[in-house]
């Protein structure tokens, strides 16, 4: 990976996140690469932020896919689209200024993809827009899933990334709401570290079958990169 003040660059595009309210970091780049996308035709990425995780999501797909991303703060929109317009894949990527409970877009999605605000009961930050982005003041848990179930196809998954009490709550939020976890991984910094975050995958299957379960961690040993983590970030990070 390669971090400027203004652009953080990975092999195949760039993103400007400077005035973004969130940076690119690893949450957004483990969902961006984690998320099965495979058989998705249509796709979209709630809260975009700076476009990240739909640039990565188009250069994984499909030439014929296409993402739709929407971001409530205009400001945030805007730096989207400018980072979309300068990547090799302005016409894959489509992006809306829009709250997700507003969105109104005529179709449903094969795969839904959001790192969302994830702080229910801590203290705000002074920063507006960083506290829209971080915490679940402007979309709720049950919001987003409300949302989620009113834009999936029937067949469709839903891709997210949280800290590990929250994720646990959404597991249980998301069930009363007809989408079953399907894919439950952890990531932790280093073996000895407690889980730091939940990667979860849902769908509306009715099975009774658990999740399938796996781990990521960050680092083996000292700084070393985890032999997955690097397989999962290669054809992004200029490093992996």
């Amino acid at each position: 990976m390669a971090k400027s003040g203004v652009h953080f660059h990975f092999k195949h595009f760039s993103v400007r996140h400077d005035v973004a309210a969130m940076k690119v970091g690893t949450d957004g780049v483990l969902l961006g690469a984690w998320a099965a996308i495979d058989a998705a035709r249509y796709i979209l990425d709630i809260g975009t932020g700076s476009g990240v995780i739909a640039l990565m999501l188009a250069q994984r797909s499909a030439p014929d896919v296409v993402i739709d991303a929407i971001e409530l703060e205009a400001t945030e929109a805007e730096l989207a689209r400018e980072n979309v317009d300068s990547s090799p894949w302005p016409a894959k990527v489509n992006v809306y200024t829009s709250a997700i409970q507003d969105f109104r877009p005529g179709m449903k999605y094969d795969a839904i993809v959001s790192n969302p605000p994830y702080f229910m009961q801590s203290q705000e930050s002074p920063d507006a827009r960083r506290t829209q982005s971080r915490h679940t003041v402007t979309l709720s848990y049950p919001q987003l899933l409300d949302a989620v179930g009113d834009l999936l196809t029937e067949d469709g998954t839903f891709h997210t990334i949280l800290p590990y009490t929250e994720g646990l709550q959404f597991i249980t939020l998301a069930a009363a709401r007809g989408l079953r976890c399907s894919r439950q991984w952890s990531f932790r910094t280093r073996r000895e570290k407690p889980i730091e975050r939940w990667l979860l995958e849902f769908s509306r299957a009715t099975s009774g079958a658990e999740p399938e379960t796996g781990e990521i961690l960050l680092y083996d040993q000292g700084t070393d990169w985890s032999d997955y983590y690097r397989k999962l970030t290669k054809e992004f990070y200029l490093n992996a």
